[in-house]
């Protein structure tokens, strides 16, 4: 029953404030917990790296621990770590790097931290925030409404089939692939299937949510060759279950619903800026005046919407 939004602007603006609201129009979706990925400015060198850790009296020590594996790849940190305030025994932390010098084995030894600092996401400009409660909780913990950006993702969970921990929570990033973030609404009923193939070719998971895989099965078509657009529909024939998704990169945002269509996605379209969610009303809320509302209710649909000024912002 979960929900799950996109937003596009035309320009960099306040995509958090607009993620907000289209995820707290859907809290009753799913209130265990909530999370955003948003797309910021992006830096030109290094990495915005999101983690959460488990254990706040241990802070520093994750930290230390994680610029020590880091250094091993050549990787320091460009700014000092930043993380919240609040009284939770779970932490998150915000962190710029330098470039490792092998950017997916430097995923898999910082992975060996996992059970005390778990990395959220990795990117130029993405920033996967995410936590247990409500949209607002979530906004008001972790400053969501304040982030500027181009574009981003939503979702609210109700957890069916994994625990309601914090780093269960959705989206999910397409580790080890840089700037690719997930959010899903349904069931993979071939995940483990799925699952021992990618970890055979050397993926590796740090949750048994079936978002998690999708976000890695087309990255990992996209690496073999494919387009998105030949991804996502690869995806729908391949993969089996009841879904829909929207996965995000730097440039677009594309969707996918399976053949059965048991999973809906309204989107308004005004002036290349897109409101995308699993309920109407839900984009009603950004878009206060009378608007058409595009009904993807159709089985085996996908689609892409691409970033307004993505080009161009490259070749500044």
């Amino acid at each position: 029953m979960c929900g799950i939004a996109g937003r596009i602007l035309s320009s960099s603006g306040n995509v958090g404030h607009d993620l907000v609201e289209l995820m707290d129009a859907q809290v009753h979706r799913g209130a265990d917990s909530t999370g955003f990925a948003v797309y910021g400015p992006a830096l030109e060198t290094g990495y915005i790296v999101r983690a959460m850790g488990f254990d706040r009296r241990q802070l520093s020590a994750d930290l230390e621990d994680f610029l020590a594996q880091s250094r091993e790849f050549g990787a320091d940190f460009l700014s000092e770590p930043s993380w919240d305030e609040s009284a939770s025994k779970h932490y998150t932390v915000r962190m710029t790097i330098s470039d490792p010098s092998d950017l997916a084995r430097w995923t898999q030894q910082v992975d060996t931290l996992s059970d005390r600092l778990e990395v959220q996401s990795l990117g130029r400009s993405l920033e996967i925030i995410k936590d247990v409660g409500g949209a607002r909780e979530v906004s008001e913990k972790h400053g969501v409404h304040h982030m500027k950006g181009s574009h981003g993702l939503g979702h609210a969970r109700l957890a069916t089939e994994s625990d309601v921990r914090p780093n269960a929570s959705h989206p999910f990033w397409a580790r080890p692939f840089p700037d690719v973030a997930i959010v899903h609404n349904g069931q993979i009923t071939d995940y483990y299937t799925w699952r021992d193939k990618l970890e055979r070719q050397g993926y590796r998971f740090l949750t048994y949510n079936d978002s998690e895989l999708i976000a890695v099965w087309v990255s990992d078509q996209m690496q073999q060759g494919l387009t998105m657009e030949q991804a996502l529909k690869k995806s729908i024939r391949a993969i089996d279950g009841v879904f829909t998704y929207m996965i995000a990169q730097p440039d677009s945002i594309g969707f996918a619903k399976d053949k059965f269509a048991m999973k809906p996605l309204v989107v308004t379209d005004i002036n290349h800026e897109i409101s995308a969610a699993t309920e109407e009303q839900a984009v009603r809320r950004i878009c206060h005046d009378e608007v058409d509302i595009i009904n993807y209710d159709g089985p085996a649909l996908t689609g892409i919407w691409s970033i307004p000024g993505f080009e161009q912002r490259l070749a500044a």
